[in-house]
């Protein structure tokens, strides 16, 4: 099921029915109450958020629904006729794991909305990772470095969890930008080297662990000697 949140009747219209001809669920809201009322029956497997809507803006909610445990790792996608990237990277810094600017093509749409689904399926494994004196564990959101427990960002965790799952392997900058933060993430910006440096600082003995390769990228090596 995919919920879109969309005040413009034209183009909600036009996303459900693209989206409804694509295989998939969708149900529309056209106003923020609407919308909560239907997140408080049933979670959906993705959310596309307007950002400019009436009463309550796209980015607010967004940080509601990831203060929330039940919508935390809901995956969304940003729609918004805002194109400036402080807009976009308040999007993506709020949790967003997509953005998408107004007008798009609908194939693009459908294409960057299966893009996500595959990132967030269910894996049937129990993930855990120990890297020197950290632990994590994506199923169950816990950070340890020690004994003590570690807060990180949703993009901050994101990054953490794709170094553990590839360690020992350079993972390029256009990579960590695509996978992180969309496929319309600026790749030459500087939002990437910020949010390594504050990882790598709240995870204290074992930021050390987070290696930067000199013109590609960074990666997580196993062992410091």
């Amino acid at each position: 099921m995919i919920y879109l949140l969309e005040d413009d009747d034209s183009i909600r219209k036009l996303v459900i029915y693209a989206l409804e001809s694509q295989g998939f669920n969708a149900v529309g809201y056209a106003e923020p109450n609407a919308f909560w009322d239907g997140i408080a029956e049933a979670v959906p497997d993705l959310l596309l958020l307007d950002i400019m809507l009436p009463g309550e803006d796209g980015i607010s909610i967004l940080k509601k629904l990831r203060r929330d445990a039940r919508t935390r790792d809901l995956p969304v996608i940003m729609l918004t006729a805002k194109n400036t990237e402080f807009e976009r990277v308040e999007g993506l810094d709020s949790g967003a794991d997509d953005y998408i600017s107004k007008p798009f093509g609908m194939m693009e749409l459908i294409a960057r909305i299966r893009a996500v689904l595959r990132r967030f399926e269910k894996k049937d494994e129990f993930r855990e990772y120990r890297v020197g004196p950290l632990y994590l564990c994506p199923d169950r959101h816990e950070i340890k470095v020690g004994d003590e427990h570690i807060d990180l960002t949703y993009k901050e965790f994101s990054l953490l969890c794709l170094f553990c799952e590839n360690r020992g392997l350079v993972l390029t900058r256009s990579q960590l930008m695509d996978k992180v933060w969309g496929l319309e993430a600026e790749h030459e910006n500087r939002t990437l080297d910020v949010h390594i440096r504050t990882l790598r600082s709240k995870l204290k003995d074992a930021g050390a662990y987070i290696e930067t390769v000199r013109g590609i990228g960074y990666r997580m090596i196993g062992d410091r000697k």
